[in-house]
């Protein structure tokens, strides 16, 4: 038997022909090793559509893999002799194929290369762990970008990416005039809706994927989800597809609308993209260049296009960027000193909060939801009701099927809850029920009024704004960016302001929100206030 050379270890995420850990790969002495393993959906309560999508997308990549010619040692779910997580499973089996060496592409968790690494330093082992060329930049290029700055801005990260890559410019400045379009992407959609929306890209499960859900099924019935829609991309094949539909049929219309949510609507005209991209069966070049080459075919407007390229070389670039020169200390960070538990109803949907039963049920049908509703709705809600950061972590990786740590947890440490203190976000993103009844009619159908802050009518978004407010108002007063909100806090008296503490602590008790609470209508105070916060 030939000498085992090389064991390359492929991750979940790593699903990439192309990978850095391929490079010299030798089919006479190297092989590939993969595993499913149990730890990997149990160590944050994954969803079943997001397990669902990581097996199935991992064995039609074995399929790809043995179809090169590349020798393959994989282990399933249900293998006999599974043990049960990465590090057990990759010790056990190279005791048994006594590999020279270990080889793989950066992980994208912090957690998956310590115990990479534990299990390479026990085995006496060398890892060699190789730079991940799926990203337009390296974490190392994002680090000489962030020094000696007391804050990473997006922006000025954003516009050193397009001229760097040379991305929607025009010589040496960018196309249209403006390095942003954000002031254009902001509608609402009229009282008609949203119109005719084009379909999701929709795939049927094949035998594979059928096998998967029946697995999932049975082995993760009590986790949260359902899989009788389960309709993602799951091979390279399907991701260009639907990479395709996108820019033919959603991208034109973008835009205009990102922000804007209607009810029973998950889709609208965003991408679906983000899971195929982290699962790597999508490369972030081929995107933008899908999107630039639209705009210049006038297939779609520069606003659109310029929005969904920030996504892309901007915003995914930068969030990888925080995470690893953050790591492992960003994961504790927890600048406003939040402590509460996050609410039961976050796992079922059991809410009478019209906005937030649509995207938790939605979440939870079909792993997704848009930006605004992670950010603005599931997400404004637990900064304001002051839920400890690492709960929200853990339920935005459990449920969503694009969920990989390098991206989720600065998207919800970070910008979501301002656990970091303003590393990357300028201000708390907080607002009133009234932001939600601008980009949504979600409000007309609900129980609470938007513009009433006290009393068992009173939206609970915004009462928790106000309280939110009230609780954190010495840290926001020296933000200059606050300065309007804390200037309309000031103008309450202390009755009002008791009316918001106490209305606040109902909310947090459970007696406010569930659909079980007691209606109970008495006189509430319209809020006078203009209400004047936006999105920064």
């Amino acid at each position: 038997m030939t000498e085992l050379r090389s064991l390359v270890i492929v991750l979940g995420d790593q699903l990439d022909l192309e990978a850095s850990a391929f490079d010299g790969f030798d089919t006479g002495c190297d092989a590939v090793w993969m595993a499913e393993v149990a730890e990997e959906s149990t160590h944050v309560v994954s969803s079943q559509q997001r397990t669902a999508l990581f097996l199935s997308a991992m064995r039609h990549f074995a399929m790809v893999l043995r179809e090169a010619g590349l020798p393959l040692h994989y282990t399933a779910l249900d293998a006999g002799g599974n043990q049960g997580s990465l590090a057990t499973q990759l010790r056990a089996d190279i005791t048994l194929l006594r590999p020279q060496r270990l080889v793989v592409t950066a992980p994208g968790e912090w957690r998956v290369l310590q115990s990479l690494r534990g299990v390479a330093e026990a085995s006496g082992l060398p890892l060699d762990v190789r730079e991940d060329r799926h990203f337009f930049g390296s974490v190392r290029e994002f680090a000489a970008h962030a020094k000696g700055r007391k804050t990473l801005r997006l922006e000025y990260f954003y516009r050193e990416q397009r001229v760097r890559h040379r991305v929607l410019m025009d010589g040496k400045e960018p196309l249209g005039g403006e390095w942003n379009f954000d002031a254009d992407n902001r509608a609402a959609f009229g009282p008609e809706g949203p119109g005719r929306v084009p379909p999701r890209s929709r795939f049927a499960p094949d035998a594979i994927t059928r096998e998967v859900i029946a697995l999932v099924r049975e082995r993760f019935a009590s986790h949260p989800g359902r899989l009788d829609d389960f309709a993602w991309p799951v091979t390279r094949e399907q991701a260009l597809q639907a990479l395709h539909e996108f820019i033919a049929q959603r991208l034109p219309h973008f835009g205009r609308h990102q922000d804007a949510m209607w009810p029973g609507e998950p889709w609208l005209f965003h991408a679906h993209l983000s899971a195929v991209l982290n699962l790597k069966l999508l490369n972030p070049r081929e995107v933008v260049a899908a999107a630039e080459a639209a705009y210049h075919a006038r297939r779609a407007p520069l606003a659109s296009v310029e929005g969904f390229v920030r996504q892309i070389l901007g915003w995914r670039e930068y969030v990888r960027g925080i995470y690893w020169t953050q790591m492992p200390g960003y994961l504790e960070r927890n600048a406003l000193d939040a402590k509460e538990d996050l609410p039961a109803w976050y796992w079922s949907g059991d809410t009478d909060m019209a906005c937030l039963r649509d995207a938790i049920t939605q979440t939870l049908q079909h792993g997704y939801a848009h930006h605004i509703q992670r950010l603005m709705v599931t997400g404004l809600f637990a900064l304001m009701y002051g839920v400890q950061p690492r709960q929200v972590h853990a339920w935005y990786l459990a449920v969503y099927v694009d969920a990989v740590e390098w991206a989720e947890l600065p998207n919800t440490l970070g910008m979501s809850q301002f656990a970091d203190g303003g590393l990357m976000a300028s201000k708390p993103y907080v607002a009133t029920g009234k932001y939600i009844e601008r980009m949504s009619p979600h409000c007309a159908g609900c129980r609470y009024d938007p513009a009433l802050r006290s009393g068992d009518a009173a939206c609970p978004f915004t009462t928790l704004y106000w309280d939110f407010l009230m609780r954190h108002q010495a840290l926001l007063a020296k933000n200059p960016r606050m300065a309007l909100q804390v200037k309309n806090l000031q103008r309450m008296d202390e009755s009002q302001r008791a009316a918001v503490v106490q209305r606040a602590q109902s909310i947090r008790r459970g007696e406010v929100g569930c659909r079980s609470a007691t209606v109970r209508r008495a006189p509430a105070e319209t809020d006078p206030l203009d209400l004047q916060e936006t999105l920064p």
